[in-house]
């Protein structure tokens, strides 16, 4: 009995898609450092003042259609590289600057190779009866590389599925200093095995909650009066500064338009998986929440997003023993005062995890192990619980031979979430022969649906390339368990 039906959409990257990213000396894919940057706005500045004009309006004409304010970005990394060489903030000629700026900026096709792995969650607003939705990708582009993509559309009262028309403009958004919590801070220093003096020094000299330019201030005294005690420290602290940041869009882009891509250390090789859940506060707040995998090219670490609107995202490191490999998703609410995530903690197996700080977690529960032929090597969650009337609906993956991954259900206890009190013993979906096909074969992974009624929403990236939808009665697929 097929229990999902797949909807017929099926949307595959589109190497059109572009966002102007800096291209500056030790960038990824871009080596060299200071030095090279000298020497490259040194050429630039030697262009004779009579060819630049047409310079820039070549380079402005083949940006044309692709980006929405190419002239920002340009003075935006001129700008980027002014803060790394001072000498180029004393350029005080306009032209040069823009055309350094050109010179410094790449059109990246942030889904050029993949648009995958999409999670959905229902947003306010639409027609009577049916439900808005927005659902994130998994987006790839050179050197694959993963960014956040982001589309919209709507579930009607009839369960037909159907997306907006996408904006033909994507951009990066604009990126803000955070403000730190300090407990969170040394704590993930600590972890991180930097010394206790220095986290004691930093508990007892920085205000509980502080900004970059009060941190910097901090190593400044440091450094001067032992400069021994940081000499590992350091980069270690600007690491995980540089992690926690924010990104703002502007109101009028649409959301179809804005792409969260790597923007630190930890997440330079990639933003994988982001399991996104609208969250119910106690106060009946709706904030929406996503871990995602950061990835660095050798480690990969759990980071977090929060965002009340999809116009302002803030981005924060997790920390705690049990926040470990990937696939960490959280409860839609609270439980006993508690939050509550599923995670892979042994990468194998599905673990309930609580804590009293959504970003910290120290204690993890086993759910489920492999049990069955299709999900030998591991199994693992498919995004957030759904809460229904009979308990909390959990989409997993398998992993069998062949490294095939299809997508399975369990349901857990409405009460106590660690205890699973019902199972599909088949396949809740399989790739097809035309889903098998693509970056990574026989692969069918989801990070998240929703329920409209008594209907599953369930979008699922196909072979690690494109995304279809499948959808589907929620008693019929419970009252299948056992």
């Amino acid at each position: 009995m097929a229990l999902l039906t797949r909807t017929g959409h099926v949307l595959e990257p589109d190497g059109s898609r572009l966002v102007a990213r800096p291209f500056l000396p030790d960038e990824a894919n871009f080596g060299g450092g200071r030095e090279r940057l000298q020497s490259i706005a040194g050429r630039v500045i030697d262009i004779p003042p009579q060819a630049r004009p047409g310079l820039l309006q070549d380079a402005r004409d083949r940006a044309e259609g692709s980006f929405l304010d190419i002239e920002a970005r340009w003075r935006e990394h001129y700008r980027i590289a002014a803060g790394q060489v001072s000498a180029l903030g004393e350029i005080e000629d306009e032209e040069v600057r823009l055309l350094l700026g050109a010179f410094l900026t790449q059109g990246y096709a942030y889904e050029g190779l993949a648009r995958t792995n999409p999670s959905m969650v229902p947003v306010e607003g639409g027609e009577p009866g049916s439900q808005r939705f927005v659902m994130s990708t998994r987006s790839v582009g050179e050197g694959f590389i993963s960014s956040i993509g982001f589309m919209t559309g709507a579930v009607d009262a009839d369960a037909r599925v159907t997306f907006d028309e996408r904006e033909p403009y994507s951009t990066n958004g604009a990126r803000h200093e955070p403000r730190y919590d300090r407990s969170a801070f040394t704590r993930r220093l600590a972890e991180l095995e930097v010394s206790a003096a220095v986290t004691e020094r930093l508990s007892a000299e920085l205000s509980p909650v502080f900004m970059m330019a009060e941190l910097e201030a901090f190593l400044g005294r440091v450094i001067d009066s032992d400069a021994g005690t940081l000499t590992d420290a350091r980069t270690v602290i600007h690491w995980l500064a540089a992690s926690n940041y924010e990104v703002a869009f502007d109101a009028a882009t649409p959301i179809s338009g804005r792409v969260i891509s790597p923007a630190s250390p930890v997440e330079s090789r990639g933003m994988e998986d982001a399991r996104f859940v609208r969250f119910t506060g106690d106060d009946g707040e709706t904030t929406y929440y996503a871990t995602y995998t950061a990835y660095d090219g050798r480690r990969i670490l759990p980071q977090m997003i929060r965002t009340a609107d999809f116009e302002r995202f803030r981005v924060s490191t997790m920390s705690g023993p049990m926040a470990q490999n990937k696939g960490i998703a959280l409860f839609p609410r609270t439980m006993d005062g508690e939050f509550l995530a599923l995670s892979r903690y042994d990468n194998q197996s599905i673990f309930v995890m609580r804590s009293d700080d959504i970003r910290h977690w120290t204690v993890a529960e086993l759910v489920l192990r492999p049990e069955l032929e299709w999900e030998a090597i591991q199994v693992g969650n498919c995004g957030s619980p759904l809460e229904t009337e009979r308990g909390w609906l959990v989409i997993t993956h398998g992993v069998g031979p062949m490294r095939r991954y299809v997508l399975g259900a369990i349901l857990l206890d409405p009460d106590e979430p660690a205890k699973v009190v019902g199972r599909l013993r088949t396949p809740l979906l399989e790739p097809t022969d035309a889903e098998s096909r693509g970056n990574v074969p026989d692969v069918l992974y989801s990070c998240g649906g929703m329920i409209h009624g008594d209907l599953l929403v369930l979008p699922y990236g196909f072979a690690d390339y494109g995304v279809g939808v499948a959808v589907g009665s929620v008693d019929e697929i419970l009252n299948e368990m056992v």
